[in-house]
């Protein structure tokens, strides 16, 4: 039996998806919310129906005890711990003019803190164990092209990879068998109140023409499970979006 702990897992965004790819490959699933318990357990009951071990358990990613407490009751629970996805991720557009220190705290506290806390802590119990483990992280590929309004945001993201390299080589000198990798999403699972120009501005970003689906991120997750050769990487998943820009194509028609 295979274990694996995906936070920010509860409510119906790209952790559920990731979620759902892991128990079709028959891992037993530790489902993380915050706030979301209703469709947590909605989600616990219906892995159980499909014959999927699943627990949903609670915690505050911002708090470095109920980090301890949500590996200890994983462990205690499964014995064992095999992959971490690291999903749980906050964002929000505000211009640069509005942006205050409690902001910057903010998305540092969710997104890069507890992204350090838990890979630490479940990193340090895969090490212990002889077939040792993965973790993924979740970055965004626009921390190398940022655009407007996310400013607040972008630096949290920003520090993902040298987290996602540093962990890789703390934790694999630890234990060759722990590898630790990070996946870049480009527009997937956009916010169903964005304006349709903002949609199909993204859309046309890509080199693919399309917006990627949650299913995308979930494949890259397996890809990084299976290839035992692969640690300490960053792989965008992004349509192409990171490595183009509209004006490319503008700039070779007029020579």
């Amino acid at each position: 039996m295979k274990v694996a702990l995906v936070t920010g897992a509860g409510k119906r965004r790209v952790g559920s998806f990731i979620a759902d790819a892991l128990a079709d490959r028959g891992y037993s699933l530790v489902i993380h919310y915050r706030s979301s318990a209703t469709e947590a357990n909605e989600a616990v009951a219906a892995y159980q129906k499909r014959g999927v071990d699943a627990v949903a358990l609670q915690a505050d990613l911002t708090d470095e005890t109920e980090i301890q407490a949500l590996l200890d009751r994983s462990l205690e629970r499964f014995g064992r711990l095999d992959v971490l996805v690291n999903s749980a991720a906050a964002w929000k557009s505000k211009k640069l003019e509005d942006v205050k220190a409690a902001d910057l705290r903010h998305y540092f506290d969710t997104n890069t803190l507890s992204t350090f806390l838990c890979s630490q802590r479940a990193g340090l119990a895969m090490a212990k164990q002889r077939e040792g483990g993965c973790i993924i992280t979740i970055g965004d590929w626009a921390t190398t092209r940022p655009y407007m309004n996310y400013s607040a945001y972008f630096p949290s993201k920003g520090a993902i990879p040298t987290l996602t390299r540093t962990l890789a080589v703390e934790l694999g000198v630890r234990n060759p068998a722990v590898r630790v990798n990070c996946i870049m999403p480009g527009p997937v699972m956009l916010p169903p109140d964005l304006p349709e120009a903002e949609r199909q501005a993204a859309i046309d970003a890509t080199l693919v023409k399309r917006e990627g689906t949650p299913q995308h991120i979930a494949q890259a997750v397996l890809f990084l499970i299976d290839n035992d050769f692969v640690t300490g990487v960053c792989v965008p998943v992004d349509g192409g979006r990171s490595i183009y820009s509209p004006d490319s194509a503008e700039g070779s028609k007029t020579g």
